[in-house]
């Protein structure tokens, strides 16, 4: 009992009731297509009534902050721990957000930088110390037996270079009971009357004692009394009227000895650019003063602090210097510094130290080297996003967690996807359970237990097809012993695969050149990118693909066909943009950031639909027109909406302490339209009915109406026929979004000569909707345009007419070009480390 997660009757989405077993302490891959109920289970039932059920465990008080958790829709879990979710959701939008402060280490250089740092004057650069009584009585000791010298003279600075006759401040000292005075470098005494100029800057030491060294308590209440009156300074002298008098400051607070600048207490917040002690006061911390135009701020240079924080210095490294540096050179910086400190310095940053370098190894064992932690993080990938989150759970040391993740290895070359496995391993030595979303076959290889849905997606998914240990069932499937039939498996022992175009498209001769490409860590780059092909940009993580694709050919190429006559950004020249009409870049960003946005409004198929209805004689005798059924017109217009939620079938409640709730709305029950308007109806089903079919079952709900299944049908070739026609946007993954995007592009017949540059178009699908995606991508180019992907999938990878091979490592070591052709010439080059994955797949 205790070492198996018990779940029974999952009715949640498209899961039609079911139930399983799944071992604790173990790896366990959840595969299947695309919307066939993975992350239905794995995140909105297993996960979330983990964290319901621990959030229930805490007090009312705590639990009025973190609002009330819906029960899935599952008759009951056994066994369950508190679930940690890592999925691929961006980290940040905040610019405030670094690489740095999302995996804390940033707080512990803090830390460090406020403990062990040398501070160093802003103004000249002088080093300045803070020291206490003993420490500058011990100094003079010291400085004595070093020039053999037995008496010593304690000065007190009470005036430094201010002008006036300061009668009065001498006359006080006299009365104080000392006799002699140095002014401007020359010795009085007291008792005589001294006359200054008033409008000269002066320098006064007042004589506080001329002592033998060996008398230490003297020399202890004389150095007591010149830091009282000098308010935390002495001046000490060696051979007094001697010429080659030996003269030094010292100091009790942060204050420069040259030009007296006094420098902020030294703690933790002085390095926060997120407070106002430490932020740059010009643009309050964030590096730009403008975050639109992203114009860099004059006063710290984008560097965020203010200049006292950049004059401590921890092995002549400021914070930020270090902050720039790359993972795996910061690694380096902490190894070398960790060796070089004395023992006092040893118990001090210890314990941080440990944190800091514990934390980077765990990012490095990621794939993540070549990140820098000043890189803010609304510039991550999804990738990138969920395994710096991974680092983060791997810091925390925790033991008999259950975390779920949704495709690890998304942005992952296979080289690093071996490194990545590893890391989800040593979780589950820790005595975790992982329940991992993956479509990879390395991870699902070196998965424990294995859980396959299907058979296919939406209503046609959602029972279990495969369950079972993995290694066991892919034994099985491959002596054709398996009991169901089991798509994920048949790939993964290649009964089925996804085929290898029998020829390469190699006979147009039109190219875009890109000369000098220099973005982020390109260097310089000249490459040759042929058009009307299927061409892939491959290459370990951080290599540069994205800086090539997106920063220079997409920026640039935007600017030259909106005829803006700028110098191109981070390239020289860019040739053969005539050939090309437009640049179109489908990414896996939302289709919409409102829950109004569905799959019908943004391919354009509800405009088809309402017209549809308003020629249906109901229509015509009411006198309605396409716009009474629209969601998002109002009454007064002629629209045909519920007045009580908007249209939006629910209304948001304001919870004064509490997050806002979404409920159903009490006049239309979630139907978003008014009684009349649903009145009107086509083969017994009114508009609200319609929004609720999935796509395939308004293919043939609309037989013959080809203006409508036209657009539809484009939709079920990228393998979308289980989602709702009027789903939220919302609720759509990533993949989901990028093909809907891709299918409108489809929709519209926008003549030839279009680019369509997509990242990593294979997240979060299975092998199946691999060969319905390439199906897509090879319609497109037959219409004379050209695709280019960024990808690490050797499925795509192998099916490509001409792949761009970047490297050799990420980061600084990466923007190169390795090899280039097609994917028989890669896998004869004997740099490119995609070839060596891409042979067995060829």
């Amino acid at each position: 009992m205790e070492d198996k997660i018990i779940i029974k009757g999952v009715k949640v989405h498209n899961l039609k009731n079911i139930s399983l077993e799944i071992p604790k302490n173990k790896m366990i891959v959840f595969t299947g297509v695309s919307g066939s109920g993975k992350s239905s289970l794995a995140f909105d039932t297993i996960f979330a009534e983990g964290q319901r059920r621990y959030i229930e465990s805490l007090s009312p008080y705590a639990r009025q902050f973190l609002g009330q958790m819906d029960r899935p829709d599952v008759d009951e879990i056994i066994g369950l721990s508190p679930a940690i979710a890592i999925d691929q959701r961006a980290l940040s939008h905040n610019p405030r957000s670094t690489v740095g402060t999302l995996t804390e280490i940033y707080d512990y250089l803090r830390v460090l930088y406020s403990r062990l740092g040398e501070v160093y004057c802003p103004n000249d650069g002088v080093k300045i110390e803070k020291l206490s009584l003993e420490e500058m009585v011990d100094i003079i000791t010291e400085k004595a037996k070093e020039i053999k010298e037995k008496n010593v003279s304690i000065l007190s600075p009470v005036v430094r270079g201010r002008k006036g006759e300061y009668y009065q401040l001498l006359y006080d000292f006299l009365s104080l009971g000392y006799s002699e005075v140095r002014i401007d470098g020359k010795y009085h005494s007291l008792h005589e009357k001294l006359v200054l100029s008033r409008y000269k800057s002066h320098d006064i030491d007042i004589v506080i004692d001329r002592i033998l060294v060996s008398d230490q308590s003297r020399l202890f209440e004389a150095v007591e009394n010149a830091l009282n009156h000098g308010k935390g300074l002495i001046n000490v002298v060696f051979k007094e009227k001697d010429k080659n008098s030996e003269e030094f400051m010292l100091s009790s607070k942060w204050t420069c000895p040259k030009d007296n600048f006094v420098f902020p207490e030294v703690e933790p917040r002085l390095f926060s650019f997120n407070s106002p002690y430490g932020a740059c006061p010009t643009c309050h911390g964030l590096g730009k003063v403008d975050l639109f135009l992203q114009t860099i701020c004059s006063d710290c240079q984008g560097k965020r602090l203010k200049p006292e924080a950049l004059s401590v210095k921890i092995n002549n490294k400021n914070i930020q210097e270090l902050s720039a540096l790359t993972i795996d050179k910061t690694y380096d910086f902490f190894k070398a510094y960790e060796e070089k400190l004395n023992n006092r310095q040893k118990a001090i940053g210890q314990n941080v130290l440990k944190e800091i370098k514990d934390r980077l190894s765990f990012l490095l064992e990621v794939g993540l080297s070549y990140l820098s932690l000043d890189r803010e993080a609304e510039t991550l990938s999804g990738g990138e996003a969920q395994r710096i989150r991974l680092a983060s759970q791997i810091g925390t040391r925790l033991s008999g967690a259950l975390y779920v993740l949704d495709e690890p290895t998304i942005g992952l070359h296979e080289r690093d996807t071996v490194k990545l496995v590893e890391t989800l391993k040593s979780l589950v030595e820790q005595k975790n359970t992982l329940i991992v979303v993956e479509h990879d076959e390395k991870t699902i290889e070196a998965s424990d237990y294995f859980v396959d849905l299907g058979p296919m997606a939406g209503n046609n998914g959602g029972e279990i097809v495969a369950i079972g240990e993995t290694a066991k069932l892919l034994k099985e499937a491959k002596n054709n012993k398996q009991v169901k039939k089991s798509l994920t498996l048949d790939y993964l022992v290649g009964k089925k695969e996804i085929k290898i175009p029998e020829n390469r498209r190699t006979k147009i001769n039109e190219k875009i050149t890109i000369v000098g490409a220099r973005a982020n860590n390109l260097k310089n780059l000249e490459v040759d990118i042929p058009l009307r092909k299927f061409v892939v940009v491959t290459g370990v993580s951080g290599s540069g693909k994205s800086s090539l694709i997106y920063d220079v050919l997409y920026k640039n190429l935007n600017k030259i066909k909106a005829r803006i006559n700028e110098p191109l950004d981070k390239a020289s020249k860019i040739l053969g943009a005539e050939y090309l009409n437009k640049v179109v870049m489908v990414d896996q960003s939302p289709i919409g950031r409102s829950p109004r946005s569905n799959p019908a409004t943004y391919t354009g198929i509800f405009t088809p639909i309402r017209e549809f209805f308003s020629s249906l004689e109901e229509s015509r005798a009411r006198g309605y027109s396409s716009s009474r059924f629209s969601f998002n017109v109002s009454a007064s217009k002629g629209g045909g909406r519920c007045e009580a939620c908007d249209g939006a079938g629910f209304n948001l409640i304001e919870m004064h302490f509490l997050p806002p709730v979404l409920v159903e709305c009490d006049v239309c029950h979630g139907k978003r339209f008014n009684r009349e308007t649903l009145a009107v109806k086509h083969k017994n089903k009114n508009i609200s009915q319609v929004l609720e079919m999935t796509i395939d079952e308004a293919v043939e709900f609309f037989e013959g109406l080809y203006t409508i299944t036209d657009k539809l049908k484009v939709l079920q070739e990228v393998g979308l026929g289980y989602l709702q026609l009027g789903q939220s946007a919302t609720t759509l993954s990533g993949g989901e979004a990028q093909r809907i995007k891709l299918s409108r592009e489809l929709t519209h017949p926008l003549g030839k000569r279009v680019l369509y540059l997509l990242d990593e178009p294979t997240v979060g699908l299975h092998y199946y909707d691999i060969e319905m995606l390439l199906k897509v991508l090879n319609k497109l180019v037959e219409r004379g345009h050209t695709v280019i992907t960024i990808e690490h999938n050797m499925q795509i990878i192998k099916s490509a007419d001409y792949i761009i091979d970047l490297g050799p490592e990420g980061g600084e070591a990466g923007g190169k070009i390795i090899a280039k052709g097609t994917p028989e010439e890669i896998v004869q080059s004997k740099k490119s480390q995609t070839g060596v994955y891409l042979k067995k797949y060829l």
